[in-house]
């Protein structure tokens, strides 16, 4: 099931779930439809200007766009250290084009329920950096019950110029 296609309120069940991979990018945490995700590889050298968040990386005989999503976001490249796991996250969109995400840490795989998605208003996607997110959902963290909110993102709109 792709996270841009929830159910509706209506149609949904208290026992429908979604898998979802979730990632931190900054401060906020963010996550894709396992559905969508080919694959998770190591960290690869990325060719691109530095003038945008897209990238270019060569894996196998296949070229494919990376996102910057912390440049994306927050006009500010991703810092990654010596020290840090890097990782590509590559997924498909809607047309079946491979994209990757750059990622320092390791995704968790989610299995949310339905009922706890929420869509994000069309409002607020075309007036925020965030119009790549199409739902949200709120989890708690751990036994002190602080919640955790995660944007589900829009494949589609991810390698989006805009």
């Amino acid at each position: 099931m792709n996270s841009a296609n929830l159910l509706s309120k209506s149609q949904r069940t208290d026992t429908d779930t979604i898998k979802l991979l979730v990632f931190p990018i900054g401060n906020l945490n963010v996550a894709l439809s396992i559905d969508t995700v080919e694959k998770i590889v190591n960290y690869s050298s990325v060719m691109g200007s530095g003038l945008n968040h897209y990238g270019l990386v060569n894996i196998g005989n296949e070229e494919i766009t990376v996102i910057d999503l912390h440049q994306k976001l927050f006009n500010v490249p991703q810092q990654l250290n010596s020290e840090d796991k890097k990782y590509l996250l590559l997924a498909q969109n809607s047309v079946d084009e491979t994209f990757g995400i750059l990622i320092k840490k390791s995704p968790e795989l989610y299995d949310v329920k339905l009922n706890i998605i929420r869509a994000l208003p069309d409002s607020y996607r075309r007036a925020d950096t965030l119009k790549i997110a199409s739902h949200v959902f709120m989890v708690n963290q751990n036994e002190a019950e602080t919640e955790k909110t995660i944007f589900i993102l829009d494949p589609d709109e991810l390698i989006s110029p805009a």
